[in-house]
């Protein structure tokens, strides 16, 4: 069965010490001549690697415990790689850390719950003048002394200034590297099977592609988990500046403001409309933001694009 040399291949590269658990399941079993329980092994294999070959397939249920599903195979799986196969047919040995490590924290998932309740404030006015009422607070002053174009420039180089932080401390770029070292090297072995023709390595390269579909969830959660805290602390400054500036049906603005010079467009009201539908406090909001940000990473020397290896 090549799959299942393929499988022992794989557990091998991930694991170094997966080599020993396997030669001992073999010996337990005389190559495939008796069936092997958990009490025969379990002073020289951890309930983790037991599991793991029964997950795997490389161990299958008998009539009394569990049996080899080809010893032949198994045995085959720990010798090195033929030439044909050496680069296809092998699994891949970019190892992937623990998802365990990068679990949301109890804190993140209430982060995440407040986060959607304060996207109703976007189009409920009663949340949207209450949020904006109590961030007035703190901004107020600033707002005094200072116009309003400078205002939401200092918002901009904050927001720009903890998003950065936020994605630097709560993103593992490590783990982003890895899966997509991961991704390449199975893609890179797939091609080398198909050019050689190998269809037993291409079986076992497709089945391990599909187990790693769920590198693709991982991605996600590492991306997903900063941006729940962005939002979490963006979406009350920007209520603010619709309550402020008053954006939205019935909205009545909160401040007196001075037209905006904005490049190309000249000056415009703040609500009109620049890029298509999109408002010019929105430009002005995302022009700072975006050069601030740019800014703040280079001062930092503050990467967040994975690096393969």
């Amino acid at each position: 069965m090549p799959r299942i040399e393929s499988k022992v291949r794989t557990l091998v590269s991930e694991d170094g010490e997966m080599r020993e658990a396997v030669e001992t399941v073999l010996e337990q079993a005389e190559d495939g001549e008796r069936e092997v329980q958990w009490l025969d092994v379990k002073g020289e294999l951890t309930s983790g690697q037991w599991g793991r070959l029964i997950e795997k397939g490389v161990l299958v249920e008998g009539e009394a415990g569990f049996r080899l599903a080809d010893a032949e195979a198994t045995r085959t799986g720990l010798e090195p790689a033929s030439n044909s196969t050496s680069g296809a047919s092998a699994g891949s040995s970019v190892e992937i850390p623990d998802d365990d490590e990068s679990s949301w924290s109890a804190y993140d998932k209430g982060a995440a719950v407040v986060t959607v309740g304060l996207f109703v404030g976007y189009s409920w006015k009663p949340l949207r003048d209450a949020i904006g009422t109590v961030m007035d607070v703190p901004l107020s002053p600033l707002q005094e002394l200072l116009p309003f174009y400078a205002v939401v420039m200092i918002l901009a180089l904050a927001t720009g200034l903890y998003s950065t932080l936020l994605q630097a401390n709560l993103m593992d770029m490590d783990k982003m590297s890895a899966y997509q070292d991961r991704m390449k090297d199975i893609q890179e072995r797939r091609k080398e099977a198909k050019e050689a023709g190998d269809d037993a390595a291409l079986d076992a390269i497709q089945e391990e592609q599909m187990e790693a579909m769920g590198d693709q969830l991982g991605m996600f959660k590492e991306q997903f988990r900063p941006m729940v805290w962005i939002m979490f602390f963006t979406i009350p400054v920007f209520l603010w500046m619709y309550w402020t500036i008053g954006v939205g049906q019935n909205a009545t603005a909160h401040a007196v403001l001075d037209p905006l010079v904005l490049p190309l467009a000249g000056q415009v009201q703040w609500t009109d409309s620049v890029i298509g539908p999109i408002q010019a406090w929105i430009v002005w909001y995302f022009l700072c933001s975006m050069g601030f940000t740019q800014i703040i990473r280079k001062s930092l020397n503050i990467d967040i694009s994975p690096t393969s290896a």
